[in-house]
């Protein structure tokens, strides 16, 4: 990895006092609720308007909505069953109390508000469950829909995570999004003007995209204050348009020491309040084509936190105030 060791710049944060140098969403739940909170994926049901034939029928390259959720991979049942099951296999393994309801497969906010309040309502109902985490699209995010999360917000924790990707349109046009940069603009201003937490979702190393352009990612996101962070490198899974390209030679995907240092330099650029969800993507072994290393997330995890001692940097080394919003 081409690097030289550098000093962090500016003062650290708090949590980089304890070793660490990114910002850790176990960490920061831990301070948030007191002690350690779990996400659990759960599925409403809901459909995709780039799936069933709104914007298109195939979805983004690289979807399959099983492959991405292990509740799309589990038999439904009402959401309140569907938590109970998700606590009994957690605590078999995790000394853990207390969860965020995460609907995680599809796109979250498609669907009428009343059947949207039923579903999240009937989460928050569930004694072991402190807040919500709502997974969906820029684009399917109505007024209506987000005063109804404004709402529960007032009274739970709560955040709408938004997958972003890239800030770059023709990057978004090749992953069959159905929507441009624009859409994502709009749908953060409108969440943030009811004071809303906001995820995004990123993809480090689509095709065409140099070292610059996600630099210029990451500065956005920065600039737009965005309170969390998921990074995926492009993984293939089965039965996906992505998958096609892949076997006809069309597209490379990243070697682990590449998406590594792409890691470090991202974090470099977001503030160090923003909180990382996540390093990598994966999938299970019966969806996951390539590459492999993905699979070993805590790999993959290792070796990033590796660099970052290496080249003595953390998180926020490169953020700079002008690169905030007022």
């Amino acid at each position: 990895m081409a690097s030289t060791k550098t000093t962090p710049s500016r003062p650290a944060p708090a949590w980089y006092s304890n070793g660490l140098r990114y910002h850790r969403l176990s960490r920061y739940l831990a301070r948030q609720f007191g002690s350690r909170v779990w996400k659990l994926s759960l599925d409403a049901g809901f459909d995709c308007p780039n799936r069933d034939g709104t914007l298109g029928r195939g979805g983004c390259v690289f979807c399959d909505p099983a492959a991405f959720s292990p509740s799309r991979r589990q038999p439904a049942g009402s959401i309140t069953r569907q938590i109970d099951a998700a606590i009994e296999r957690l605590r078999r393994h995790r000394d853990i109390g207390r969860f965020l309801a995460y609907f995680q497969p599809a796109t979250n906010t498609y669907a009428p508000v009343d059947r949207l309040r039923a579903v999240y309502e009937e989460a928050l109902a569930h004694p072991a469950v402190v807040g919500l985490a709502i997974g969906t699209r820029p684009d399917c995010v109505g007024d209506d829909v987000l005063d109804l999360l404004a709402e529960l917000s007032r009274r739970a924790w709560l955040t709408v995570e938004y997958g972003l990707q890239t800030i770059h349109d023709r990057s978004l046009d090749w992953l069959r999004r159905g929507h441009h940069y624009d859409a994502f603009l709009d749908a953060v201003a409108r969440s943030r003007r009811r004071g809303l937490r906001v995820g995004a979702h990123v993809i480090l190393g689509l095709p065409g995209e140099t070292a610059d352009d996600m630099t210029a990612t990451a500065r956005e996101l920065a600039r737009l204050r965005i309170d969390a962070v998921k990074i995926h490198n492009l993984y293939v899974v089965r039965d996906t348009p992505l998958a096609d390209a892949l076997a006809r030679g069309e597209v490379a995907l990243a070697t682990l020491d590449e998406h590594v240092e792409r890691v470090v330099n991202f974090l470099e650029h977001l503030p160090p309040n923003c909180v990382i969800e996540r390093l990598s993507g994966d999938a299970p072994a019966a969806y996951l084509v390539a590459p492999a290393w993905c699979a070993r997330k805590g790999a993959v995890r290792a070796a990033v936190e590796a660099e970052l001692l290496r080249r003595d940097t953390r998180q926020g080394r490169l953020f700079a105030d002008k690169e905030n919003i007022e």
